[in-house]
C-alpha cells in the first residue's frame, strides 16, 4: 500500500508524463516543491514497488503498474470531488483541498458507493474524466475555445486549469459547464471574443480565458 506521499508523487508522475511516460526528474521536483536528492530518494523506493523505472541520468518511467495505482488515486479526487458539489452542495471552486485529503483513503468499498449515488459519473465538475475502476481514462473530444471562430457554436464542457481564483472567476461570468456559447466576433489583435450564452450578451472573454475554456463544437 502506498503512502500517502507516494500517492502524491504518482500522480504528479501520471499528471507530468509524455507520451512514452516518461518525467525529467528537475519537472517533477518543481512540481513537488522539493529538492532534487529529495526526489532521486523517492524514486528509488518507487521503483522497488514497480511503479517507475529510473535510472541516473535518465527521465523516471512511469510503468503500467505505476499507472494504474496514480489512476485509481485520481479516481477517487475526482468521485470525491462530484460527491461534494452534487450530493453535498459545494461549489466547484471549494472542492479542491477537500478531495485531496479524501482521495487518500483506503477504502474501495467507500468509493464504489460513492460512484453508485452519483450515478456512475464519466466526468468531474470541471469536466476531467474521471478514471474506470480498472484504472482506464476515457479520451474526451474538447477543443479550447481559443481555436474555434467566429460564427460557431459551442458548448463549455471542461477546463485546463481549475484553480480557485479561476473557478471564482467563471461564477462572476455566470460560466459553467453546459452553457452554450455563441461566438459573435475574435478580435484579430489579441485573439480575445465576444460571446453570447444565457442571460449574457456580448460577453468579452481574453485569449488567456479562451485558452483555458474547454468546449465541444456544435455541428
Amino acid at each position: 500500500m502506498a503512502s500517502q506521499t507516494e500517492e502524491n508523487y504518482l500522480k504528479a508522475l501520471f499528471n507530468l508524463a509524455n507520451e512514452e511516460n516518461e518525467v525529467n526528474i528537475s519537472e517533477l521536483a518543481g512540481q513537488m516543491q522539493v529538492s532534487m536528492p529529495t526526489v532521486n530518494s523517492m524514486v528509488k523506493n518507487m521503483q522497488k514497488n514497480g511503479w517507475v523505472i529510473y535510472e541516473k541520468y535518465r527521465p523516471v518511467t512511469l510503468t503500467k503498474d505505476g499507472q494504474k495505482a496514480a489512476a485509481l488515486i485520481i479516481r477517487k479526487h475526482r468521485l470525491t470531488e462530484m460527491f461534494l458539489v452534487n450530493k453535498m452542495g459545494f461549489g466547484w471552486e471549494e472542492v479542491h483541498e477537500i478531495a485531496e485529503q479524501v482521495e487518500h483513503i483506503h477504502a474501495g468499498k467507500f468509493f464504489e458507493r460513492m460512484d453508485e449515488m452519483l450515478g456512475f459519473p464519466t466526468v468531474d465538475p470541471h469536466g476531467s474524466p474521471i478514471p474506470d475502476k480498472n484504472g482506464r481514462v476515457q479520451e474526451v473530444n474538447y477543443v479550447s475555445l481559443s481555436s474555434c471562430k467566429s460564427g460557431q457554436t459551442v458548448t463549455l464542457a471542461g477546463l485546463t486549469n481549475s484553480s480557485t481564483e479561476f473557478l471564482e472567476f467563471l461564477n462572476s461570468r455566470e460560466l459553467s459547464l453546459g452553457k452554450e456559447l455563441s461566438i459573435r466576433s475574435v478580435e484579430p489583435y489579441d485573439q480575445s471574443m465576444v460571446v453570447n450564452y444565457e442571460n449574457h450578451s456580448s460577453e468579452t472573454l481574453s485569449e488567456k480565458v479562451c485558452n483555458r475554456l474547454l468546449v465541444r463544437v456544435i455541428e
